[in-house]
């Protein structure tokens, strides 16, 4: 059944890669306001995310959420050409290393977590108490964010989106996984509670993508959301974690170049709707060699 799960969330990633550069480029020409509900293409691209999102909620039925959330990763090496060709451009060798580096990185790093199936179960208070967590962490990069400007704010925004995403995903499996056959426990306030977190997920994404730095705030979605799942599925729900000491030092590798990726993308300059005027044509361009242009 895990390998149904991992299937179905593998389609369900690509599928919100798509979504998601289509909305960045609506959420840079726009911003992160009403106007966006006027942009056809934002709802398409809205269209083709949910319904990712929602193969990714069958995933997370079929498997646990240390073996369904780290596929989303992988999509980072899709989307960001995909980005780059909504701007009629092609990716960056920054883009292209950059998003490597951190799929590698972070697939390296959750295959390092043992996959054991495990019926999640969650109680009223501990479910409380980790919204409460998300939510604090929520406002807190809302408020840093504010005070900051380009990739810095785009990845404290973007840190945000990850942990609400999370909390999602966590709900989702607590749900799905937790029916065996008896669609009576849909009538809980855990099924209530996966909608709205949601709606604040979505806001939070598309904060972060307006900034214009579509690489490092979908890497940072990325890396917080499934990191933030499989804590949350150790602590919450008693899906297991590595405990032999020869997976600390491939652990330590595997986040170092998840970083260092994660930094290659934020060295890149935003994104614009528009073509940049002939004399601020630098501004378009990575803040790196002239080779790095594919």
């Amino acid at each position: 059944m895990t390998w149904i799960g991992v299937l179905i969330a593998l389609a369900g990633a690509l599928g919100y890669a798509l979504g998601a550069a289509l909305q960045q480029y609506e959420a840079v020409s726009e911003g992160a306001s009403l106007k966006l509900m006027r942009r056809p293409r934002w709802w398409i691209g809205g269209a083709i995310g949910f319904t990712g999102a929602c193969l990714h909620a069958v995933a997370l039925s079929f498997a646990p959420l240390v073996a369904v959330q780290p596929i989303s990763v992988a999509t980072l090496v899709f989307a960001v050409p995909l980005a780059a060709f909504m701007y009629g451009r092609k990716p960056y060798k920054a883009e292209i290393f950059g998003s490597i580096a951190v799929a590698v990185g972070l697939l390296w790093l959750m295959m390092l977590v043992p996959h054991h199936d495990v019926v999640p179960r969650l109680s009223d208070g501990a479910a409380l108490g980790f919204i409460g967590v998300i939510t604090l962490i929520a406002l807190a990069t809302q408020v840093a964010a504010s005070r900051v400007h380009g990739p810095a704010r785009a990845m404290l925004l973007s840190v945000g989106a990850g942990v609400v995403t999370a909390s999602v995903s966590t709900f989702v499996r607590v749900v799905g996984g937790g029916l065996e056959g008896d669609l009576g426990r849909l009538l809980h306030w855990f099924t209530l509670a996966v909608p709205v977190l949601l709606v604040f997920a979505v806001v939070l994404l598309q904060r972060s993508y307006a900034v214009g730095y579509f690489g490092i705030a979908y890497a940072g979605v990325q890396v917080i959301d499934p990191i933030t799942s499989v804590m949350a599925g150790a602590l919450l729900l008693g899906e297991p974690l590595p405990t032999s000491p020869a997976t600390a030092i491939p652990a330590l590798f595997a986040a170092a170049l998840t970083i260092a990726g994660t930094i290659t993308l934020g060295r890149l300059a935003p994104d614009h709707s528009k073509p940049a005027p002939v004399a601020a044509t630098a501004e378009s361009r990575p803040l790196t060699a002239a080779s790095d242009l594919a």
